[in-house]
């Protein structure tokens, strides 16, 4: 009998142990867990345990007031909408990014902040083909500048999101998220109203893009801007490719944008036409050149400027150009994309056919006055 009584007893303060080891373990030792990049929420509800994967929370929130919505007045009208962040504070300004294409036209640009706070800013500067602009505001305590990411360290698949103002005010610092789905895309875009005439190296991304999205920050799970939004295609057949101006290529026009000055580009010194785009009939009747059938892309120099590096180099009307610095040449577009990538006084090596044969020569680029 006294064998039972112990072995029910000692049963019974098992069962006790146990059942508080229990709770103190649902209930100490499963706290509210985030990591740093705001990837992993664990919370515990009694003795269930709930897991978040992916969570961008915490991202969000590094990222959330510095993110603004930008608005573009011509004649005292709203002319355009966008989106831009601060980059940048110092003792009596801060300083926002955004896109050209959002500023453009514009007389007057106004920020509405995270609070909804709207104030006056000025274009310090901007430039079309890097489809980048800075704006300077008064010094505002509540809009910190944001956390600049590295592009070299972005994977295929990194886990992004956009804060931005899609359509207009009544979306202002709507978020969206995705992956990062390509890097180093070359894109053609048309500036101006002309067609393909310029070449942008871009992240993509499937995050949703709409229009109020331009010139919004590309950001990573730790809360680090990675890229500039900037445009999306724009087919019934397409959806989910927006892309992002490269955050270090940014950075490295800002100091330029942010004195006013204008970025000068270098000069080949010829007047040309696409390959693709010309005719047989349409080149010997206004410029009397004659393509050789075999040629099928490339720049076909249609005039040498006198006192260029070009006319320098023994270029002339007719020939046709297809590398540059054993780069291909495609058409204008990437022309101009390859030739942006150096500077004025370079000296670069120039592919081009003439008379049934591949030949080199080289051209000292001069500045372009344009």
């Amino acid at each position: 009998m006294k064998d039972k009584f112990s072995l029910g007893l000692v049963m019974f303060v098992s069962f006790v142990l146990g059942g508080l080891a229990m709770y103190y373990f649902n209930t100490n030792n499963q706290p509210v867990v985030t990591t740093n990049s705001g990837e992993t929420v664990c919370r515990s509800c009694n003795s269930t345990v709930i897991v978040e994967n992916g969570s961008l929370s915490a991202a969000i929130e590094k990222v959330n007031t510095s993110a603004v919505m930008i608005r573009a007045y011509k004649n005292n009208k709203v002319s355009s909408t966008g989106s831009g962040f601060v980059y940048k504070v110092d003792n009596n300004y801060t300083y926002i990014m955004t896109n050209h294409h959002v500023v453009d036209g514009g007389t007057k640009w106004t920020i509405i902040n995270s609070e909804d706070v709207e104030v006056e800013g000025t274009v310090l500067g901007s430039d079309e083909y890097l489809d980048l602009a800075v704006i300077r505001i008064a010094k505002t305590s509540n809009m910190p500048a944001v956390s600049i990411g590295k592009v070299d360290e972005i994977r295929l698949g990194d886990q992004v999101f956009t804060v931005g103002s899609p359509v207009g005010y009544e979306y202002r610092g709507t978020v969206t998220n995705g992956i990062v789905s390509g890097k180093d895309r070359l894109v053609e875009v048309s500036l101006s109203g002309s067609s393909d005439d310029w070449v942008m190296e871009v992240i993509q991304t499937n995050a949703a893009v709409n229009p109020g999205n331009s010139g919004g920050p590309l950001v990573n799970a730790k809360g680090e801007v990675i890229g500039v939004i900037s445009l999306k295609l724009v087919e019934d057949s397409i959806e989910g490719m927006g892309f992002a101006i490269p955050i270090d290529y940014a950075m490295s026009h800002v100091d330029t944008l942010e004195s006013g000055k204008k970025i000068e580009r270098p000069l080949l010194g010829i007047s040309m036409l696409n390959v693709e785009d010309a005719s047989a009939w349409s080149l010997q009747y206004n410029y009397g050149i004659t393509l050789d059938k075999d040629v099928s892309s490339g720049v076909i120099v249609v005039e040498v400027a006198e006192n260029t590096g070009a006319s320098k180099s023994g270029l002339k009307k007719g020939d046709v150009i297809t590398k540059i610095n054993g780069s291909e040449v495609t058409n204008s577009a990437y022309l101009k994309y390859l030739l942006y990538k150096y500077n004025i006084g370079d000296t670069v090596e120039i592919t081009y056919y003439r008379d049934g044969s591949f030949k080199t020569t080289k051209i000292t680029l001069t500045k372009n006055e344009g």
